[in-house]
């Protein structure tokens, strides 16, 4: 259990609007430590508040007594019948790695979330999530066979489907699961009860509804009337946010996987309005999914360089965009469906472009429509898309209607409202946009959501439709289902969790849904005064407050990209992208010290990253972490120094320099058992891990005046060499492979004398070091770079900062930013070049050859693995792989440091090595950083060669 400042800060605050400190965090082993905590609980009259991935909208995760987060331990699949199409997952199972574990056996798991790479079975469960797959495949609680769960007051309880000769045997059982049973019977069993449930409830035939419990459900069982239907409480328990039991084994019922073949039709509109009157339509076809997505949102991807990629379908600059998936097991049959979807599309004369995808474009195209509620994040300044009424669900054939009056309702408060919604299924995620550190939007936050709930209620539609009542819409029940209807789910409460333990503020007795709030109304916003420039984002503090919560940060290896390393190899909340922004938030805004950055939860939280970059480029907020670490570093070091280990790091290039004069001897205490032993003991490097030796020369002393003098017209392009300290003093053969390359290439090579990159002051904070190196290199560049004569460099974490750190660090910044556009890293400017026709395949050998490439991380945040891709595939028979790796896990000193070394080689083991190993000795592994080669060698004892080297080696 923890009751430090730093947990407490990273777990006040899901997804949602709101934030509370709790007592504390807890992370159970065991059904034994949870019976513990609510024996605790009652005693102690505190409240248990049972958190998966924490990615809720509504507030669900928040409160004041101890968070019980279940995704370290209760993250088991148990068991598996194929033959019957069920599993038994423990809740903190993420629903992507279900099914990736069920494709094989031809199942899945149907709702499928925004998050479903990183949210929970637990929590799909407490929400009642659907997602974009529920107009085929239903909701969760469609799919809930049974659950495992453990009462208030200790006891267990395993619910499932029952007879009603089984259910009336339950109520007469003397222990409080019959207790709970018997009063859910007498509150239910009046036909008139029943009658005015039907009567105030959404309607059925919205089947994405969460409000309240779902006694509606109940009562449509054998036990109340002439049914088929088997009484099962799972009904209950799903949507009921965790605050009737702890479940701890979830039993679903599974689906046969889709059909293989599919085509996704994105028609384009210049109105909203056109959109929504088209759903209807669609919708008569057999869609898997009818998704749609506003102005707003697309407008927002353009910013967000990896759903720039994702975004390339959009043709011209659409309102609205309505994605309709079609599927089917043969490819006539799927034309078939896209032709007659056409022709009924067609006939509406509403839109003015159908594009269909196939394939990969299929899954950018959805990955782009899953980042919708993240992206909402990247609103620049204190506005930002309020979550309230983002979950309202209508019949179909109210939704045009809805929507008009939903317009006419924000045009009246002259909002503007973000338009992205499951529109197959009557949903749309609407949301007004409002600065809620001021007292008067939040007044406005009130009135939208109350007049809101009173439309919903006028189309009998559901103010909660998958993303459940939490703190925000719970206030509106009792006017959304009726006052008698709420008595009842008190009365279900009080049966389940009679001291009020489980969750509470959540669907009944509600939190006001305007207070607790995770910016203070009011409040004076601290000036704080920073080295690196943030004003892209308004200030440091409104950077880290760009992190939403959507919890991006927290997805697995097995799902591709690299945010975030730290947090995949340690599963703790504490490491990820958004316990960083979190919690630099929380001190920067109510610490009282004169240096905010003054704190050691805050450099505990900032450890283990390792400022990868990945957050600001697959992060749909793009939170910059790497760039608030550097900040928090110098800051907190400006109040507590810096260790002699990290100015060593820090001043690695002048020591290389030093060491450079006397390579052997160097090299030899580097390698050497008990010297290199010594050296590490005494400054607290890992004893496991080898160091860097020096090159014989450095690249410099390579560089004759014959390099700059020669001239002439035979040259294709003149360009720049950037000669950055790690391949100038570790690697200086690879430069000088750089230099035959480009030359046997045809490219005239000019050097002049330039600072280091400073790459290495960033990474420990010495920023005004780091500012001066850029300030020198910016006027020493600007003078010569241009367009026609680029800068070119082969270290990506050296070159890449001249488009990152230089313009967040120089005086002339917009020197820094006209220089940033022609600096390129050398395989972005060689497959530019191919692309241009000047250099060709014929010029290499047509030798065969395997090559496994990773790339860098700061490559894959700031330009694109492409790029080596391209060029290593220039030579005819080369074929080439890109380990789907993230960060090779040295990241520059953190993978040297003592006490980071195992999480280093964890995240090493993540993807990275399991690839090296897998390749055969004949296949060449390519990495263009410094670092990951280190790393490849110490941890598969592989040497791994610059793409640079592999290519002039290929040279005819």
């Amino acid at each position: 259990m923890f009751f430090d400042d730093l947990m407490k800060s990273i777990y006040a605050t899901d997804a949602s609007v709101y934030r509370m400190i709790p007592l504390a965090v807890v992370y159970p082993i065991d059904i034994y430590d949870i019976q513990k905590l609510i024996q605790f609980s009652n005693k102690h009259q505190t409240s248990l508040i049972f958190r998966a991935a924490g990615t809720s909208l509504a507030g669900q995760c928040v409160g004041g007594g101890i968070v019980v987060d279940v995704s370290k331990h209760f993250n088991q699949i148990l068991s598996f019948n194929q033959s019957k199409k069920t599993i038994v997952v423990q809740p903190g199972v993420v629903r992507d790695v279900l099914n990736n574990y069920l494709k094989p056996f031809g199942l899945f798991f149907g709702p499928n979330t925004s998050t479903s790479n990183r949210c929970m079975i637990g929590g799909m469960v407490g929400n009642n999530s659907s997602g974009t797959t529920s107009i085929q495949y239903g909701v969760t609680r469609d799919k809930v066979k049974a659950l495992r769960t453990i009462l208030s007051d200790g006891s267990e309880a395993y619910f499932t489907e029952i007879s009603s000769k089984e259910f009336y045997k339950k109520t007469e059982e003397p222990n409080f699961e019959g207790r709970i049973y018997n009063s859910v019977y007498n509150e239910l069993k009046s036909k008139t009860v029943q009658a005015h449930i039907l009567e105030e409830f959404p309607k059925p035939e919205i089947h994405r509804r969460n409000t309240g419990y779902a006694i509606d459900k109940l009562i449509d069982s054998d036990v109340f009337k002439n049914s088929e239907k088997p009484f099962n409480m799972c009904q209950l328990l799903s949507g009921s946010e965790g605050t009737l039991a702890f479940t701890t084994e979830i039993t679903l019922q599974l689906d046969d996987l889709p059909p293989t073949e599919s085509a996704l039709i994105c028609l384009h509109f210049n109105s909203i309005e056109s959109c929504l009157k088209s759903v209807e339509t669609v919708m008569q076809h057999d869609l898997h999914t009818c998704e749609m997505m506003d102005k707003t949102i697309l407008d927002l991807t353009k910013h967000n360089k990896t759903q720039q990629e994702n975004r390339q379908f959009v043709e011209g600059d659409p309102e609205a965009i309505l994605m309709c998936e079609v599927r089917s097991n043969t490819k006539l049959d799927l034309i078939s469906q896209i032709e007659k979807l056409e022709v009924a599309v067609s006939s509406l004369q509403l839109s003015y472009a159908q594009v269909i995808l196939k394939g990969e474009a299929i899954n950018k195209a959805m990955e782009l429509r899953k980042a919708g509620l993240g992206l909402l994040g990247n609103l620049i300044g204190d506005k930002k898309s309020a979550a309230c009424i983002e979950d309202t669900a209508v019949a179909l054939s109210d939704l045009s209607n809805y929507i008009t009056d939903f317009t006419k309702l924000m045009t009246s408060y002259n909002q503007k409202a973000v338009y992205y919604a499951h529109a197959g299924a009557g949903e749309l995620h609407l949301r007004p946009i409002l600065n809620l550190k001021q007292k008067e939007d939040i007044i406005l936050f009130r009135k939208i959501t109350t007049d809101v709930a009173h439309l919903v209620k006028k189309y009998r539609g559901s103010m909660s439709g998958e993303h459940g009542d939490g703190i925000v819409r719970a206030e509106f029940i009792p006017l959304m289902i009726g006052d008698a209807n709420y008595a009842i789910i008190k009365q279900v409460k009080k049966a389940f969790d009679p001291h009020n333990i489980f969750n509470p503020g959540k669907i009944v007795d509600a939190f006001p849904m305007d207070e607790n709030l995770r910016y203070q109304p009011g409040r004076e916003e601290p000036e704080i005064e920073t080295i690196l420039d943030f004003s892209a984002s308004l200030g440091i503090l409104r950077e880290a407050e760009k992190c939403n919560g959507s919890g991006d940060c927290r997805k697995l290896p097995e799902f591709g990209g690299t945010m975030c390393p730290s947090y995949r190899a340690t599963r703790d909340e504490k490491d990820t992208t958004r316990a960083r922004a979190n919690a630099l938030r929380e001190f920067l805004t109510t610490s009282e010290k004169a240096n905010k950055f003054n704190h050691k939860e805050l450099k505990d939280v900032f450890d283990l990253c390792v400022s990868c970059k990945a957050c600001a480029s697959e992060c749909p907020s793009s939170v910059d972490v790497a760039s608030l670490k550097a900040e928090f570093e110098y800051q907190y070091q400006k109040e507590n120094g810096s260790s002699l280990r990290t100015k060593l790091f820090a001043y690695n290039n002048k020591l290389n320099g030093f060491s450079s004069q006397f390579p052997s001897l160097t090299n030899f205490m580097f390698s050497n058992g008990f010297t290199s032993s010594i050296i590490k003991k005494s400054l607290g490097i890992a004893s496991k891990r080898t160091l860097p030796l020096i090159s014989s020369k450095s690249l410099i002393t390579h560089i004759s005046d014959s390099v700059n003098g020669n001239s002439g017209n035979k040259y294709i392009k003149t360009i720049y060499l950037f000669v950055d300290e790690f391949t100038n003093h570790l690697d200086s053969e690879i430069g000088q492979d750089a230099l035959m390359l480009l030359q046997a290439l045809n490219y005239r090579i000019k050097f002049v004398n330039h600072e280091e990159s400073g790459r290495a002051f960033l990474s420990k904070g010495f920023l005004e070091e780091a500012k001066k190196v850029a300030n020198k290199n910016v006027s020493i560049f600007s003078e010569v770079i241009s367009d026609k004569t680029p800068l070119i460099g082969i270290e990506p974490s050296a070159i890449l900062t001249f488009r990152d750190e230089y313009i967040k660090l120089a005086d002339d910044k917009e020197a820094a930013k006209t220089l940033s556009k022609n600096c390129f890293l050398i395989e972005e400017f060689l497959q530019q070049e191919i692309v241009l026709g000047h250099i060709k395949a014929e010029q290499f050998t047509t030798e065969a050859k395997t090559i496994k490439f990773h790339g860098h991380c700061h490559q894959k945040a700031l330009s694109n693995q492409k790029n080596s891709f391209d060029i290593l595939n220039l030579p005819e028979n080369y074929r080439v792989t890109i380990i789907p790796s993230g960060c090779c896990g040295m990241a520059g000193s953190f993978g040297y440091e003592k006490e980071h070394y195992d999480i280093s080689m964890q995240i090493g083991e993540q993807t990275l090595f399991p690839a090296v190993r897998k390749a055969s000795e004949e296949t060449f592994i390519a990495a263009n950083g410094t670092s990951c080669r280190h790393q490849i060698k110490d941890g598969t004892n592989r040497d791994a060669f610059h793409p640079i080297s592999i290519l002039k080696n290929a040279l005819l």
